[in-house]
């Protein structure tokens, strides 16, 4: 009979293995994740975003000037001035400069910087837009769970307030909001906020439907647990992913409708400034001044496309295909 030895057995720990990658355990937010870093475009749109919000954070602050300053330079007889309607220029480049002052996107009729302005407009706009998303998100996401999960009666009724409220244009409601408000930020939030969180209802009640008879809501609702308990304990923490899609999407089209307010009037109010105001502040002097309507519209472009690159990126995640995969 062979006496198995020693040299026959090998140690497990001493033997190379590795893991299969590919098809390694991850979590959900991981794997996420993996798939948006992955997407060239959702990365380009975030870093656009970023850069963005960066400057509008930062540039005013360590700016020269502030964005309601009304700028005087020194002529070249020593005469002091207001800087109105400057090109952009560098100190000491060429006849324009004055007392080596630089104003990297030019002043407007005003004598202001535009450089400041447009970061400080484009912080307004963020700060509009954000405040506004995240009120739609909490009204509409929890309208939208509670007309699903209740459904019959309450389906019907909810859904008809709906119906209506989504049939009156845009223009008409903000026109009355204009009439009882005053113009500024509180009259652009109130526009978003009774305007915008439709679609985000519709998508919530949607996912509440699909999800409301799943086993573990039945569970739940077996073992005693209120309707309110279900709908935000269980309920909504499954729908997360099609809700953050969906505010990707409507940030962007948050901005474009403040711009759109700014622009004709019902608005900020000067000397406070927004991107929308100063689109059109420039489109006022665009055949003698067109510099000045190039750089509000092209922050406004970079947003609209890098918030709508990131959508793409999380729908594109959050559901990806079996190629991807």
């Amino acid at each position: 009979m062979y006496a198995p030895e020693k040299a026959d057995f090998e140690f497990i720990s001493d033997r190379d293995i590795t893991v299969d990658e590919n098809f390694a355990s991850q979590g959900y937010w991981k794997g996420v994740a993996v798939h948006f870093f992955r997407n060239k475009f959702a990365v380009t749109g975030l870093i656009l975003v970023t850069v963005i919000i960066l400057f509008a954070l930062f540039a005013p602050v360590v700016s020269n000037y502030a964005y309601d300053e009304i700028v005087a330079i020194t002529d070249s007889s020593g005469k002091e001035i207001t800087a109105k309607s400057l090109s952009p220029q560098f100190a000491g480049d060429g006849a324009q400069n004055f007392s080596d002052r630089t104003f990297l996107f030019g002043t407007d009729d005003m004598g202001r910087d535009l450089w400041t302005r447009t970061w400080q407009g484009a912080r307004v706009s963020l700060i509009i837009a954000f405040v506004a998303i995240f009120i739609d998100m909490l009204i509409g996401t929890s309208y939208g769970l509670i007309s699903g999960y209740f459904g019959g009666v309450v389906d019907n009724v909810l859904q008809r307030f709906i119906e209506i409220a989504g049939s009156i244009p845009t223009l008409v409601i903000i026109s009355i909001l204009a009439i009882f408000m005053e113009k500024g930020i509180g009259l652009v939030i109130a526009s978003l906020l009774i305007t915008e969180w439709i679609g985000m209802s519709k998508i919530a009640r949607a996912e509440c439907l699909k999800l409301k008879e799943r086993e573990y809501v039945l569970a739940s609702r077996t073992l005693g647990a209120g309707s309110f308990h279900i709908i935000f304990k269980q309920i909504l923490p499954n729908t997360i992913g099609p809700i953050i899609t969906q505010v990707m999407f409507s940030i962007p089209v948050a901005i474009f409708t403040e711009a759109f307010l700014s622009f004709v009037g019902v608005g900020i109010v000067l000397p406070q400034c927004s991107i929308g105001s100063l689109i059109e502040a420039g489109f006022n002097n665009i055949t003698i001044l067109p510099y000045q309507i190039l750089p509000p519209i092209c922050v406004l472009a970079i947003l609209m496309l890098g918030f709508n690159l990131i959508g793409d990126g999380f729908r594109e995640a959050l559901a990806p295909k079996l190629e991807d995969m």
